[in-house]
């Protein structure tokens, strides 16, 4: 590479961070500072939910039966009430939760009864959210981070500092690179916020790329690339088959695509019981004793009653931390008969990064994973702080935003014709891939040619 084309490349790759660190970094840091408290979001959880949560054994008692445990729930309520999903107690310190549709909740949200094994009593009654069951203060958490409270359309927000980060990392680290002595044994002193800029950068460079690339899998337009993309290499993540129509007539369960976020908050619909009978709580009982009888051995399980008549039963793992246990079951409860068995070690490698990639991204794999995203969210942060402080003390910058020739279309036309057009094609094609990004940088764009328009010399001649 040239010297002139070298600068040119660094000349062209500082605008675009500075358009990013003044534009974008915003909604990057607030995405950072909301993912920061999401992860910490187990331990506040245990305080502030903790007589719910936890249940005190009387010495020397047995737990009683989770039938019992269910019967102790519905008859808490003041009205019938049809289950939605239990889940057993994970440990002998913990609460048996029965979960039940309640008609003034809204979509996807659930009433949550916490019983306590061993006394039958009642420890609290929470409204939980999604198909995880998540609580109260990590549903507001994970609503703030992904959305900011805004509905659908507010993911876009999330998407955007998604789509920029790794654009922003791997730009910073090509201007350090860029910007190197060229002469051995030369060296270059910088300003400390710039050292620190740079330092904190190439630490998180993996974190932040992976950050970037785990928010995408689930994002709206991105998130919908990715879910096709897999699908096509038949790569989705296998779904549960539930009909008992189609264990009726001998065949076996298909694949289908699943959602990689299905942890997170979606709209589902309460299921319903069959019209012929109404789940027992003997019938959770049965569930959970046929499931740890086919290998289901998790502590952690979701048992969920049949969505319609001609659904089956469904035992499900629900631990998402290391080792992995996410198998599951269809049962047919008429007669004790599995209908379908979905192993995580059967899932394509695809589906496993997705699977694991998602509960790294939300601190599920334990405390060691939470300080990581605390400090990577921290660092993010402290990144955009010292970016924004360096250019706050750069002298003229006001005279350099508006200089035409420092822009992003004039030092474009000044690369090589091979590697604008190269630039150009890998600019469309991310645009298809990534539309939040492709949108943006459009109208990153614009605002550059008014810049360069307006300060080009032909400008000044009119």
């Amino acid at each position: 590479m040239s010297p002139s084309t070298r600068k040119t490349w660094q000349l062209l790759i500082r605008r675009l961070h500075l358009y990013i660190g003044l534009l974008v970094a915003p909604f990057i840091v607030v995405a950072a500072a909301t993912g920061l408290l999401y992860a910490l979001t187990p331990q506040l959880e245990n305080q502030l939910y903790r007589s719910a949560l936890q249940a005190e054994s009387v010495p020397g008692a047995q737990a009683q039966l989770l039938s019992a445990q269910v019967q102790a729930a519905l008859q808490s309520l003041p009205t019938p009430a049809a289950v939605v999903a239990v889940r057993p107690a994970p440990d002998a310190r913990s609460s048996t939760r029965v979960m039940v549709a309640d008609a003034a909740l809204g979509p996807s949200e659930y009433r949550s009864l916490f019983v306590n094994p061993y006394t039958l009593a009642l420890q609290g009654d929470l409204t939980v959210y999604g198909t995880s069951g998540v609580l109260p203060l990590r549903k507001q958490l994970d609503l703030l981070h992904r959305q900011l409270l805004m509905g659908e359309w507010g993911r876009t927000y999330s998407e955007l500092a998604a789509s920029w980060l790794w654009v922003a990392a791997l730009g910073g680290v090509a201007l350090w690179w860029l910007s190197r002595p060229q002469r051995a044994g030369a060296q270059v002193t910088h300003p400390p916020l710039r050292r620190w800029h740079h330092g904190l950068g190439l630490w998180l460079l993996v974190g932040l790329l992976f950050l970037s690339a785990t928010g995408l899998t689930w994002s709206r337009w991105a998130g919908g690339h990715f879910g096709q993309a897999l699908q096509q290499m038949g790569w989705q993540t296998p779904r549960l088959n539930t009909s008992l129509d189609t264990a009726n007539h001998g065949t076996h369960a298909h694949q289908h695509a699943a959602d990689p976020h299905a942890d997170h908050a979606e709209h589902q619909t309460a299921p319903m019981a069959p019209a012929d009978r109404l789940p027992m709580p003997e019938d959770f009982g049965t569930a959970l004793a046929i499931a740890r009888q086919h290998g289901l051995a998790s502590a952690k399980l979701e048992i969920r009653p049949p969505a319609a008549a001609n659904k089956a039963w469904t035992v499900t793992e629900i631990n998402r931390s290391w080792p992995t246990e996410v198998d599951a079951l269809a049962v047919d409860l008429a007669n004790g008969q599995v209908l379908d068995h979905k192993r995580f070690s059967d899932y394509p490698l695809a589906s496993k990064l997705t699977r694991w990639g998602i509960d790294l991204h939300m601190g599920s794999w334990g405390v060691l994973n939470q300080a990581v995203l605390v400090l990577l969210g921290a660092g993010i942060v402290a990144m955009a702080v010292t970016g924004w402080l360096q250019w706050r003390k750069r002298p003229g910058r006001s005279r350099e935003w508006l200089h035409g020739q420092l822009t992003l279309v004039h030092q474009w036309r000044q690369l090589p014709r091979v590697s604008a057009l190269a630039l150009l094609l890998v600019a469309v094609a991310l645009g298809w891939l990534l539309p939040v990004l492709g949108c943006s940088l459009l109208a990153l764009l614009a605002l550059d040619a008014w810049i360069y328009l307006r300060r080009s010399p032909q400008a000044t001649k009119r």
